[in-house]
């Protein structure tokens, strides 16, 4: 049986692909990068800096940092301010004065959503569309406004899909970036939504149809390819999720091969967008974790597959790297793709392609050695219309632009390219690092958690991780005690209500941020089902579905922690909020905590207790505790794809 279909599928692979090749000229050529002159004074890396002492952002980041917080935030906190007074609890007047611009002090806020497939996309989406002060349902609440506030926002895998949806459509509602605008424009060029009710990569359900689909994702990466570039299962992955998460495809348009489906789209483009022009937006950035040939096995945690000691990189609007003291370096997005100071390479950060990076997991099934088990159909399209040899496809391929940097401590310094993965594979699926680099000065970070611990659910797995990983490198990054396994997660029940970390602050942790976190760690208190707990290998969804997650998640975003277990929200929870936000400019100013703010930091902050059984466990029991997290950044998919070609086989 798997013979005869696998058999069938390479003689349609071989008679489409010869009428195919000039319906995919438009979008393979706008997905193929493009070599030219440097500019002059063109330099290819920039160090960024060690430690706290010499660390450095890029100008452009501060620049649109400082211009945000200069021309847009102060109107931006009044609003928020004036949307959480109108829940009618009393604010504390230092409250008012930070955030009403009566104080120096203002707070930097960064905001995290994490990885999970489409699960936390969908529920990332649902929390910001929650903080979103353009919902009316938002401002009632008492809580909207919040994310015009934020400095920064991060993504990773899951959540990189909706970081990257959101920022290269210009910032839309969050309903109009998940289902699409109510009118639309030219099919060519608007947002059409994120389509999920097409499967990410059977969405015809019929085996015939969806071989000679794949075979035209295939023939957009020829361009590419032809170029000399490594091509493997990424750019196939990015080219699927192109049709969902980036600007030009629509439902009327899905198979229509005379489109370039979001090819051509490039992350360091949004740059030149509206929103990000007027200084309108948080500062988006993606995360990555870095697949090295001869990394330490031995230091990968039970679970995992990326050892927490691997740089973790980013992908900003304007650079990419790595602030891990072991590199401290970065290129410019924009040329990505090029490795001298002579001939400039642009094209090669497709938007897509950043965000099928940071979701790049299929490693973990080592695609290379298995091209006659369940995923050959696929593989066996791209090794006979791309044959490379000796290449590694189970990876996202980027020309190592820091070749030579570093020799004696960034591992891949001696390799022509860097070999990319799912940003969650060291555990930390929560994009938290970039937030935590001390330089970018982020006093408080709303951390979005829809990690699949158990049952789907969140239980602190990714914080454990991100924990045990910034006191690897104290002098770069900053982060406030966590507990050290999930079961004191489960027993305090810190995932299933909102969650302050870092309380309290001493000389040793002044310079640390305010975690507000934020999990996706059970349904909601007023009894309902849960319906966000969906499976990471559910790959398609309708929109009914979505819409009853959003719904869903709006009220875990909104009912706080009642102080009385009989009430289902805490009324105060809009003020808890704020009163977190403003927390570490409050100490800077000088200011005690008191009024509601001080009871709401007596009920929401955790206060760094231990259960008997794990207090003396410290970092190898809570390494040993999140064994299944590499699951929580898309995990499951894998699954998936295993199903779907089991069926088209």
């Amino acid at each position: 049986m798997r013979c005869g279909g696998f058999a069938l599928i390479l003689a349609l692979f071989t008679s489409w692909s010869i009428v195919s090749v000039s319906a995919q000229t438009v979008a393979s050529q706008a997905y193929t990068p493009t070599a030219g002159a440097c500019p002059d004074g063109f330099t290819l890396v920039r160090m960024a800096g060690s430690s706290s002492a010499n660390q450095t952002l890029n100008p452009a980041e501060s620049s649109y940092v400082q211009n945000r917080k200069t021309q847009v935030l102060p109107q931006a906190w009044k609003t928020y301010l004036a949307n959480v007074e109108a829940t009618n609890v009393t604010l504390p007047d230092y409250v008012s004065s930070i955030l009403g611009g009566g104080s120096s002090e203002t707070p930097t806020l960064g905001i995290a959503t994490s990885g999970g497939g489409y699960r936390a996309a969908i529920f990332g989406a649902g929390v910001l569309n929650a903080l979103d002060g353009r919902n009316e349902t938002s401002v009632q609440a008492g809580i909207g406004g919040l994310l015009q506030t934020a400095t920064y926002l991060s993504g990773l895998s899951g959540g990189s899909w909706f970081l990257t949806s959101l920022a290269q459509a210009n910032f839309p509602t969050i309903q109009e970036l998940v289902f699409g605008p109510e009118t639309s424009s030219d099919a060519n060029s608007t947002w059409g939504g994120w389509l999920a009710q097409y499967d990410l990569f059977a969405p015809n359900d019929d085996p015939v149809s969806d071989t000679l689909y794949i075979t035209d994702l295939v023939e957009e990466l020829r361009g590419k390819y032809d170029a000399g570039y490594i091509v493997t299962f990424a750019d196939f992955w990015s080219r699927t999720l192109a049709r969902h998460f980036t600007n030009g495809t629509t439902l009327s348009d899905f198979f229509d091969e005379s489109y370039p489906h979001g090819a051509g789209i490039l992350w360091s483009e949004v740059a030149n967008t509206s929103s990000f022009m007027s200084y309108s937006i948080p500062f988006p950035i993606v995360a990555v974790d870095l697949d090295a040939p001869g990394q330490n096995e031995s230091e990968v945690v039970s679970g995992d597959i990326v050892p927490l000691t691997n740089p973790v990189m980013e992908f900003n609007v304007f650079e990419m790297g790595s602030y891990d003291p072991s590199l401290s370096a970065f290129i410019q997005t924009k040329y990505l793709g090029t490795t001298n100071t002579s001939i400039c390479i642009t094209g090669y950060d497709q938007s897509s392609f950043v965000a099928g990076s940071s979701s790049e997991l299929f490693n973990e099934y080592n695609l290379t050695n298995i091209l006659n088990s369940t995923l050959g159909p696929i593989l066996s399209v791209i090794d006979s219309l791309l044959p490379q040899s000796d290449v590694e496809l189970d990876v996202a391929s980027w020309p190592n632009p820091f070749y030579g940097i570093a020799p004696d401590t960034f591992i891949d310094s001696n390799q022509k390219n860097l070999n990319l993965v799912d940003g969650g594979e060291d555990g930390e699926v929560i994009p938290l690092n970039p937030l935590l680099v001390k330089a970018r000065d982020v006093d408080v970070i709303v951390a979005i958690d829809a990690t699949s611990d158990v049952n789907n659910f969140a239980d602190g797995s990714s914080l454990i991780a991100t924990q045990d990983r910034a006191m690897l490198y104290p002098m770069a990054y900053s982060f406030p005690p966590v507990p050290t396994s999930m079961s004191e997660f489960t027993a305090q029940n810190l995932s299933t209500r909102p969650t302050f970390f870092g309380c309290d602050i001493t000389a040793a942790n002044a310079s640390t941020p305010l975690l507000i976190y934020l999990a996706n760690g059970g349904p909601p208190h007023n009894g309902e089902a849960p319906l966000t707990n969906t499976s990471t290998s559910q790959i398609s969804y309708q929109p009914s579905e979505i819409q009853a997650m959003l719904d869903q998640v709006f009220i875990i975003a909104t009912q706080g922690y009642p102080e009385n277990a009989t009430e289902t929200e805490d009324p105060e929870w809009p003020a808890c909020l704020a009163c977190a936000v403003v927390d570490r400019a409050r100490s800077r100013a000088g200011e005690d905590r008191s009024g509601v703010c001080a009871s709401c930091f007596d009920r929401y902050c955790w206060d760094g207790s231990t259960l008997s059984e794990t207090s003396s466990s410290g970092s190898s029991g809570a390494a040993l505790s999140r064994g299944n997290v590499r699951f929580g950044a898309l995990g499951g998919l894998g699954v998936a794809l295993m199903s779907v070609m089991m069926i088209m086989m």
